[in-house]
């Protein structure tokens, strides 16, 4: 995603249609038959030589919280984050930049998830930021968001693991956007995926964006 806001919003897809098709709506939850179950069951464990390994709790397809809203549309995330004035006006329509500092605000509004924020300077310090990680799967279960500057490409942390040739992370990448993929098709073309913390961008700032959901 580029930064920078611009006024075209013809092509942009508001949320609103799984595949231009059914309208996503709260009464109908369309939006819950796309999303893939548990789309991390059933990957390759890595290495036995896996000191810890720390996983997300529950069933990955539901809610944060005990809300039975339906997920945002980018329009609703928009209009969330002008509404309690963390952006301007002229946010609304635009392809402005979303981060996990504003995912935290509007998790924290629309949900009554507060979240944490935890700042990485550099991709070298990441190894830090493993025991945050493995604390947080154990004691609060819920995924996490992670976000970047020069490596700039979200991903969704679902498991953490450490063993003697470092740490590794399970991510989910946020960037499909066609119509839905079944378990099988999510692990091969590789939108679920392990990633050894020391193969990501050294020199890129990271922020970890960690949901306080209820404790185990």
């Amino acid at each position: 995603m580029e930064r920078g806001a611009h006024k075209k919003t013809e092509c942009i897809d508001w949320g609103r249609h799984v595949c231009g098709q059914t309208p996503m709506t709260a009464d109908n939850e369309t939006w819950k038959d796309t999303l893939v179950k548990n789309a991390h069951d059933g990957l390759p464990q890595l290495s036995p030589d896996c000191d810890r390994c720390s996983v997300i709790s529950g069933d990955f397809n539901q809610p944060l919280s005990v809300s039975h809203r339906h997920p945002p549309s980018l329009s609703e995330i928009q209009q969330t984050l002008v509404e309690i004035g963390d952006k301007p006006d002229a946010f609304l329509g635009s392809r402005e930049w979303i981060g996990t500092f504003e995912a935290s605000l509007v998790l924290d509004q629309l949900y009554d998830v507060p979240c944490r924020i935890v700042h990485v300077r550099y991709g070298k310090e990441l190894d830090q930021a493993v025991k945050d990680l493995h604390d947080h799967f154990l004691t609060r279960g819920s995924p996490v968001m992670m976000g970047g500057d020069r490596d700039n490409s979200s991903k969704g942390i679902l498991c953490v693991c450490t063993g003697k040739r470092g740490s590794y992370l399970l991510v989910m990448d946020p960037h499909y956007f066609s119509c839905p993929l079944d378990k099988k098709s999510v692990q091969s073309q590789g939108w679920v995926s392990w990633k050894a913390v020391g193969s990501l961008d050294q020199c890129s700032f990271y922020n970890l964006c960690f949901p306080l959901t209820a404790k185990k």
